[in-house]
């Protein structure tokens, strides 16, 4: 009986020194959210100032001349079941795939379909840019970073001249993430992964680049709202149902199509453990079997945004891609491609605001801490490529939809077809209209890493890199 008292007073002890010790570091620790206006901040007069300063000289940068285009590609697709990793020769022993923490890191079990890197450059008057896109969840900042030094390295390219994207798809390499959440998503940190990846990016710009040739470019699009929902808020949101298209015909006949829209990439779930591009890669392969030489897609405004398969598993992404094919090849029977066009490429680089990693939803993680949580730069950038009367917006997020209306709406008014694509080769959580911070749930508590400043800080940025590219 003594000695069970005893035990008792020791776990009292215990327990009482654990809530003093949680009292002393929670202000430490913790502080509250910050839902001040991002105006005046000197995160966003310094982002500002930049945007002025391009703004005054964008008519001058933009030129008008004789398109020509190159296309090239490069398989993603990791050999498994290696003796030992060979990154550079994408042979490894094992590979988890991303995009779902329910998987627990377990490696993948085999392929389904092939996932690429593909891409498209572009160059008037002189000035050369590559449209990179690749069947991957999201393109890491190292990732990116890694295949523009070697681009640099090889035709003197660096970060405004690559416009990154990604499909989003759940079922493609993992292994690419390092610390807590990285890995969460993405399975445990195989630095092999990232060489990997970069170097498959690289060789598709690099085939793009010296595939150039005299070419022409139109753009289409179609409706397809019976293929996306609005999985935040359902019937109280709304959705962006734009698929856009952009087809560029070499003077040889070789054609290819970028194709945008904003259904996450999520027909297939944590079940499935084999690599598969989703609908996007059905999409690309019945476009392809069409004739398209080569079809690439860039993730649209996909935060706030689900698809809406006709069934789930595989079968629903096939049914998905291969209908939405079909619309689109339809839509480019109406494309009238020209060679001479309006071309310019503007990269804005964006001072960000303090991080906002929530645990309820007035208390924040103090920033100091969340840095060592969430794999994030200080720093990121956005960017606009005008291609004839074409403008695609770059974005290094899961970009709402919602907000891309907007912005196309503003495009319009400008005569330009405006695209907001997500994951330009860094990536700062979801940025979901202010409205819905409040919510709970996974995208405004788990993932809006930086506030409700962030839609109202990049709203504001690319308004102005439209006007700019208007100019």
């Amino acid at each position: 009986m003594a000695s069970m008292r005893m035990l008792l007073r020791l776990a009292v002890r215990g327990f009482l020194g654990l809530l003093v010790l949680l009292a002393v570091m929670a202000p430490l620790c913790l502080t509250k959210v910050d839902t001040r206006s991002s105006a005046g901040r000197p995160f966003s007069e310094e982002t500002k100032a930049r945007l002025a300063a391009w703004s005054g000289t964008a008519a001058s940068s933009r030129v008008t001349g004789e398109l020509r285009a190159g296309f090239g590609k490069a398989k993603l697709t990791p050999t498994l079941g290696a003796a030992v990793d060979a990154p550079e020769r994408g042979e490894f022993t094992a590979l988890p795939l991303a995009g779902y923490g329910s998987r627990q890191g377990r490696p993948a079990t085999g392929v389904h379909d092939d996932v690429w890197v593909k891409a498209v450059a572009f160059s008037v008057g002189g000035q050369t840019g590559v449209v990179v896109a690749a069947d991957a969840l999201i393109l890491p900042r190292e990732v990116s970073e890694a295949a523009v030094e070697r681009l640099h390295a090889q035709f003197g390219l660096d970060r405004r001249n690559v416009y990154f994207g990604a499909t989003h798809t759940h079922c493609s390499l993992g292994g690419w993430g390092e610390g807590f959440v990285g890995e969460a998503f993405a399975g445990g940190f195989r630095p092999g992964a990232r060489v990997w990846m970069a170097t498959q990016l690289a060789a598709a710009a690099a085939a793009a680049i010296t595939n150039l040739s005299p070419a022409s470019v139109g753009r289409a699009s179609f409706e397809a709202p019976d293929f996306i929902r609005n999985r935040l808020v359902g019937d109280r949101g709304v959705v962006d149902p734009q698929f856009s298209l952009l087809e560029i015909v070499q003077e040889g006949g070789s054609r290819a199509v970028i194709g945008s829209f904003s259904a996450h990439a999520t027909v297939l779930s944590g079940d499935t453990m084999d690599f598969s591009g989703d609908y996007p890669g059905f999409w690309q392969r019945a476009l392809e079997a069409k004739g398209v030489g080569m079809a690439m897609f860039l993730a649209g405004g996909v935060g706030s945004h689900a698809p809406k398969p006709p069934v789930g598993g595989m079968d629903g992404a096939r049914r998905m891609g291969e209908a939405l094919a079909d619309r689109a090849s339809k839509a480019l029977t109406e494309v009238t491609p020209t060679n001479r066009i309006a071309w310019s490429m503007a990269t804005l680089d964006v001072a960000l605001p303090e991080l906002q990693a929530r645990i309820t939803d007035g208390v924040r993680v103090r920033p100091w801490l969340a840095r060592r949580m969430l794999p994030v730069h200080a720093e990121t950038w956005l960017q606009a490529w005008r291609i004839g009367d074409s403008l695609l917006l770059s974005a290094p997020c899961d970009y709402s939809g919602e907000l891309a209306l907007d912005l196309k709406a503003l495009g319009h008014t400008k005569a330009l077809h405006a695209v907001v694509t997500s994951f330009n080769g860094d990536y700062v959580g979801y940025d979901i209209p202010a409205k819905y911070y409040h919510l709970d749930g996974y995208e405004p508590r788990t993932m809006s890493f930086f506030g409700p400043q962030l839609p109202v800080f990049f709203d504001e940025l690319l308004r102005g890199l439209v006007l700019g590219s208007a100019k």
